[in-house]
């Protein structure tokens, strides 16, 4: 009987197929013991208080996130508002001191630019001499004025404006680490 089973003796044969259920076995058990794990893993989650409330915990989660949003929401509205109102108030201010008047010293004229961030807004110039103090108003109309303003009110001015570009620089920086997109 010279029989060959794929060009190999049944002995051969019959020991490959041994080595070949030998390691689906190995397999076979080492795949329940990882299924094992996992259920045990499973059953702790699933089971008692833990896995009852694991839904109630998961909704809860999902409302305050839902809480968080809309508070995120109505900060970000809050805050244009609150720029937008801010942009219109007088938030840029110049102060520049000097001597009006030859007769008079200790620089007790002042000039004093108030401006909103539209430079926008008025110049008080306070002259001092020794009979009093006279205040002259100018209104400022985008950083111009119809009437014309003295050499200390264009510094006082451009002081309030060079004051609000460093101002600007810290909050748009500012605004970058906490804008929200929703």
């Amino acid at each position: 009987m010279n029989e060959t089973i794929l060009g190999m003796k049944p002995a051969t044969v019959i020991y490959l197929l041994l080595i070949l259920v030998a390691l689906l076995i190995i397999t076979t058990i080492f795949v329940i013991n990882k299924m094992n794990i996992i259920s045990r893993k499973y059953y702790a989650l699933m089971s008692g208080k833990k896995g009852a409330d694991l839904e109630k915990v998961i909704r809860v989660r999902f409302k305050e996130m839902d809480q968080v949003k809309a508070n995120a929401k109505r900060v970000t509205k809050e805050h244009k508002q609150i720029k937008k109102q801010l942009s219109s108030s007088y938030s840029k201010m110049g102060l520049i001191k000097y001597d009006a008047f030859d007769q008079v010293a200790g620089k007790l004229s002042f000039v004093l630019a108030l401006l909103n961030d539209d430079n926008t807004g008025v110049t008080l110039n306070a002259m001092h001499n020794r009979d009093g103090c006279y205040i002259y108003a100018k209104e400022i109309i985008k950083g111009e004025s119809y009437i014309p303003l003295s050499e200390e009110e264009k510094q006082a001015i451009e002081k309030a404006k060079t004051v609000d570009e460093e101002i600007n620089d810290l909050t748009s920086e500012a605004e970058d680490d906490i804008s929200f997109d929703l």
